[in-house]
């Protein structure tokens, strides 16, 4: 919950379709775009943009981009202009990088020598400053302050060796890949593709999608002959809202082609030797809607599985188990089951409070969180009561939650939090506070639980957290008899961990 009220959050989501078969298509692509960004909006509320194209050479583009929650920035007249598309890509944004006005707003679409190109962008570039300055001293112009305009431009960029009659799509992402390591997750529509691209690293999540009959999508019957289109995403959150299987995801470093004929994998662009894959692993912590799919395991398992980790790392003598409601709900339902105590819900919330971190003030945030819940009061009165949280960032939401139970009758209050101390910023795609604002780099962090006025509290250690997130990849490896010994190398885990432990998985250039 603490992540929610500090204003830490994912920096965008992205998603693209591309109908499959005859074209003009009968699937409404600019519907499933719009339901597979409403589905994303937890990635981002500032902005929202659409771009549909007709796939034809050369094609027709149509636009349209909005601030606020996607069903304010798309009215029914606005998605009226995209029906005709027969492919498109759309973007969901919660800026790390650039100001929250409309000009920064995605997807960017740019000419290029061989026509318009349409590029949505997850992450943030390691070394934009670098890349900035060599764009301009080609003498391009930059409009923006957005990684992802950098991006369209790098991409716009012509390659020595290419032919000038046809674009190498494949050649200019891999110069962009060369150029920065990390962190992005990217759709490029040219024409009558989309090309879906992970970074290297594999820092930010993207798979990929089946719009099937709504008949054949809970079954296992659905061939390749009943593909009505082909969707990427951010999160495989988004696809059973729009009628759609979960496919595969997109490798680290793999670029995708997706056309109306299929999916075809055209490179993998490799790490230097010896360098893990460094997913986020707050994804899995916070990120995340529960019932996404990462490495062939649900967000809401793993969650769980942090949970039990953190009853085994830091049992307590107490009643009952609860949570901050909602997303430490599978972490407190895990510490339950492996300590054997009841869970129960002690916090009521008021679901049309806004969020509370656009607040500007410590004192109105605090209101705002009091505002948030109401007690149960029956279920812990007289009780010693073990919470549940996903995170103590600032410490500033926490203190009154325990207050607030406190008077309401629980007897002692102990706050577990499911995941590790955070310590360092991010500079790969999420918006975290400053050093000096995060609580664990404070004197105060020394007696937490007397500074939030908590029983105790204790913590997730890092080795928990990569442990209960990893389980389930190596489990599912040893079930996967498709993965030989020699194609194990190809198949190797690793996680970011640098806003707990300050090793960022590259060398930052500033």
């Amino acid at each position: 919950m603490e992540f929610e009220e500090s204003g830490i959050g994912e920096e965008c989501g992205v998603f693209g379709c591309v109908a499959a078969g005859e074209w003009p298509t009968q699937l409404e692509v600019a519907q499933v775009l719009t339901l597979g960004l409403v589905a994303l909006q937890h990635r981002g509320q500032e902005s929202a943009g659409i771009v549909t194209s007709n796939g034809a050479s050369p094609p027709t583009y149509a636009t349209h981009k909005g601030m606020g929650l996607v069903s304010t920035a798309f009215s029914p007249e606005a998605l009226l202009k995209l029906r005709y598309g027969n492919l498109g890509i759309c973007h969901t944004r919660y800026s790390t990088t650039g100001i929250s006005e409309l000009q920064n707003c995605q997807p960017f679409v740019v000419d290029t020598l061989h026509g318009k190109i349409a590029v949505a962008h997850n992450g943030e570039l390691v070394n934009a400053h670098a890349l900035r300055k060599k764009v301009m001293r080609h003498g391009v112009g930059l409009s923006t302050s957005s990684d992802s305009e950098l991006i369209t431009q790098l991409l716009a960029y012509t390659p020595p060796m290419e032919e000038m009659d046809s674009p190498d799509w494949v050649a200019r992402i891999k110069n962009l890949m060369t150029e920065t390591p990390t962190s992005y997750s990217l759709l490029v529509m040219f024409k009558d593709v989309i090309y879906a691209v992970r970074d290297p690293y594999g820092n930010r999540p993207l798979c990929i999608g089946r719009v099937v009959p709504i008949s054949k999508l809970h079954s296992s019957g659905a061939g390749e002959e009943d593909t009505e289109g082909w969707v990427v995403s951010s999160e495989s959150c988004s696809f059973q809202s729009i009628g759609a299987k979960y496919y595969r995801e997109v490798l680290p470093g793999e670029i995708v082609q997706i056309s109306k004929h299929g999916v075809k994998s055209l490179s993998i662009v490799p790490r230097p030797e010896g360098d893990l894959p460094a997913f986020c692993i707050f994804e899995y912590v916070y990120f995340a809607r529960p019932d996404s799919i990462f490495e062939g395991q649900m967000v809401y398992t793993v969650r769980q599985r942090c949970g039990r980790q953190l009853a085994i790392e830091a049992p307590t003598d107490a009643d009952v188990v609860s949570t901050v409601p909602e997303s430490a709900t599978p972490a407190a339902l895990g510490y339950a089951q492996q300590s054997g105590l009841p869970y129960i819900e002690v916090l009521c919330k008021n679901r049309y409070v806004g969020r509370t971190f656009i607040q500007p003030n410590t004192r109105l945030r605090q209101l705002g969180v009091a505002k948030k819940f109401g007690a149960l009061t029956d279920n812990f009165a007289g009780k010693r009561v073990v919470l549940i949280d996903d995170s103590i960032v600032r410490g500033n939401t926490i203190s009154p939650i325990i207050k607030l139970l406190k008077e309401a009758g629980a007897t002692e209050v102990h706050i577990r939090v499911a995941s590790p101390p955070i310590r360092f910023p991010c500079y790969m795609g999420i918006n975290i506070p400053t050093k000096e604002e995060l609580i664990a780099n404070k004197p105060e962090f020394q007696d937490i639980a007397g500074y939030i006025g908590a029983d105790s509290v204790q913590y997730l250690t890092v080795e928990g957290l990569v442990s209960a997130v990893q389980e389930g990849i190596a489990s599912l490896q040893e079930k996967d008899t498709r993965i030989s010994s020699s194609n194990k190398s190809s198949t190797r885990v690793g996680h970011c961990t640098a806003c707990l432990t300050g090793k960022y998985p590259v060398e930052l250039e500033w």
